[in-house]
This record gives structure tokens, C-alpha cells and sequence, in this order.
């Protein structure tokens, strides 16, 4: 994941739109009207020249991870001049080097690459680089820029401060309010930074404290296990935040074993049960933040343009952009139909 201090685009929807964006008028009058750009070519849905993208990423061993695999393999299939090249997927980092240089080997036009470890996998992102073939690296960046023509991925530390400010305005009138947090796995970089984000949200709420705080590990068994220890320690708080929807399912079954419904819940990546969840509005699941796998769907989006040496539509550029940071939107009862068509299983 970047670092936030890093330069990024921010970019609201899941798939890169399509059209050219002029560069605007100063003034009524046409003698003192700017010259317009010309237009760069943008990609659209239109065939164009075919291209060959090669895919590889991390083992569907979770829910996030396979919905990633889904939404880059359904987005090629939207196009008829793209070709999608798709490894089996490995968590082992020798095991992607190998499928990586694999796709180079075939000399596929375009890379997409989502890294089990991104700094492991910095060399083979480099070598594709010096090859030709441009790299559009997904999620888990490469340790180098050099690794790269685009980075597209999601915002941890924006994950933990949209969930702390939607917690922040229901708790804002209620003194001595207390919260928990139900992180993810303290050996990741995203989980330190989905803290902090979450902790720098609450600074704005003088009456509101972090009282417990407890690392599972994105599954649905770590999730019931470490939940049911936070319910034990804290037998009464406000509002509980979690990292991540797998595990919030396990987290769900702790609290309902529990017979605890005196806090509201956050949530954390997307899951379709999470959504189902606070539609129905019967648990104390009010929200979830997003954390989008669309971001494949994206990925072969720029991959595409990179490969017809297009721009992105909308904007007034001729080369797509180097980073791409997605949004973390709250779902909350208001707007979860919007966003249920992103749910992932």
C-alpha cells in the first residue's frame, strides 16, 4: 500500500469513464477565448487495436482477493479487442515471480499485476518494465516507481478516517462516548494505516475515547474468536469499528452470541453480506467503508488505454495518469443500493 504522503489522483468511481475533456473558455467573447487543446484520444468502449493483458495476482483465499480475480475477468470480457492472459494466482512470492515472467516471456502488451508482496516483486515489474511492456501495478505497490506506469489502488488510511468520522458524528452528541476497534493483521502496513487514519478521525471528537483495540486476521473464525475477547474486556462501549468484512462475519456471530445490542457497528472493504446486512437494518451493522476490488475492473480499463496508447477519458491529458487512489465511501442504509452491485462474496 503508499504511503500517504505520497502524490496522488483521486478518483471517485470504480471504472474510468470514457470521453474527452476540453480545456475550458475564459471568457464570453470569442476574440479572447483560450485556443483549445486538441483533443487527446480517450479510450471508449469502441474495438480498437487488439491488445494482450497479462493478469496475476495473489490466491483467492479470501473474499476480497477472489472478487478481484472476478471483476478484472469480467471487465475484459467487455471487450472485444482485449485478450486477458490470467495466471492461477499464489501467495508464495517465488511462485508469482515465476508467472509474471511467464506472461513477459509470452511478451503480452500490457501487465496488471496485483503482488502478494510488492516489495518482493519489485525486480520482475522492473524487468517487464525494461522489456516494453508497461505495468499497471495493482493495490500492494512495488518498492520502486521504476516497477510501474500506473498505480491504481485502494486508501487505508482514508478507510480508518471515513470510519471514524461517520463514528465520530453518530457518538458527537453523547458525552464520555467509548469505542473498540477490530483491526486487521499488525504485521500489515494497511492495518497500521487504517489505525491511524482511524485515530486521527477521532482527534476531532474531544468526547470521544478508544478504550480497547484488538488484531484478527482477516478471517471469519479470527474475527468471532477476537470479538468474543473484546465483548469480555468491554462490557459496555459506544460504537465498534472493523477493518474488514470477512472477519466482521465472525465478528457478528461473537456480538450475537453475546446478546449485545447497545453499539453500532462499521464495517470495512465491501462484502455483499456486510450490505445485505445493513439494508436489512436488524443487527448492529450500520456501515461499512469501502475498500473497492472494481479497482480490477480499472486496472484492465488503464491496461486497455496503456495498450492502445489512449489517454483516459474525461481528461485533458494524453497519457493516463502515474497513481490512481479510489475513494472510500461510506455504505450506510441510505445509499446501500447504489453500491450493492459492488458487493463481493
Amino acid at each position: 500500500m503508499p504511503e500517504t504522503s505520497r502524490r496522488h489522483l483521486l478518483l471517485g468511481g470504480a471504472a474510468v469513464s470514457a470521453g474527452a475533456l476540453l480545456t475550458a473558455c475564459t471568457s464570453n467573447d470569442p476574440k479572447n477565448q483560450a485556443p483549445v487543446a486538441s483533443a487527446a484520444p480517450a479510450a471508449d468502449d469502441k474495438p480498437g487495436t487488439p491488445v494482450t493483458i497479462g493478469f496475476a495476482g495473489p490466491q483467492a483465499d479470501h473474499g476480497w482477493l477472489n472478487a478481484i480475480n472476478e471483476n478484472a475477468e469480467r471487465r475484459a470480457k467487455k471487450y472485444s479487442d482485449v485478450t486477458l492472459e490470467i495466471t492461477e494466482g499464489s501467495n508464495d512470492t517465488a511462485a508469482q515471480i515465476g508467472q509474471v515472467q511467464t506472461l513477459i516471456n509470452k511478451k503480452v502488451d500490457v501487465l496488471v499485476v496485483l503482488p502478494a508482496d510488492g516489495k518482493a516483486l519489485t525486480q520482475v515489474g522492473l524487468q517487464a518494465m525494461k522489456a516494453g511492456i508497461p505495468v499497471v501495478n495493482l493495490d500492494r505497490i512495488f518498492a520502486s516507481p521504476q516497477a510501474y506506469r500506473c498505480w491504481i489502488g485502494g486508501d487505508n488510511y482514508g478507510m480508518g478516517l471515513n470510519a471514524g468520522r461517520f463514528i465520530g458524528e453518530q457518538l458527537k452528541d453523547k458525552p464520555n462516548a467509548t469505542v473498540v476497534e477490530l483491526a486487521g493483521m499488525d504485521s500489515l502496513e494497511l492495518t497500521k494505516q487504517r489505525t491511524q487514519g482511524f485515530d486521527d478521525a477521532l482527534k476531532n471528537y474531544p468526547n470521544i475515547r478508544k478504550v480497547a483495540r484488538q488484531a484478527a486476521d482477516f478471517t471469519v473464525e479470527s474475527g468471532q474468536a477476537k470479538m468474543a475477547q473484546l465483548l469480555q474486556a468491554q462490557p459496555k462501549f459506544d460504537a465498534l469499528w472493523n477493518h474488514d468484512d470477512d472477519q466482521g462475519v465472525g465478528a457478528l456471530r461473537a456480538i450475537a452470541q453475546a446478546g449485545r445490542k447497545d453499539f453500532l457497528m462499521v464495517g470495512g472493504a465491501g462484502a455483499k453480506s456486510a450490505m445485505d446486512a445493513i439494508k436489512a437494518d436488524d443487527s448492529v451493522l450500520k456501515a461499512t467503508v469501502l475498500y473497492p476490488p472494481t479497482m480490477a475492473a480499472s486496472a484492465i480499463d488503464l491496461a486497455r488505454a496503456l495498450g492502445q496508447k489512449k489517454g483516459i477519458g474525461g481528461m485533458a491529458e494524453l497519457e493516463i495518469p502515474a497513481s490512481i487512489t479510489l475513494y472510500s465511501a461510506v455504505v450506510t442504509k441510505e445509499n446501500v443500493d447504489e453500491y450493492l452491485p459492488t458487493g463481493f462474496n
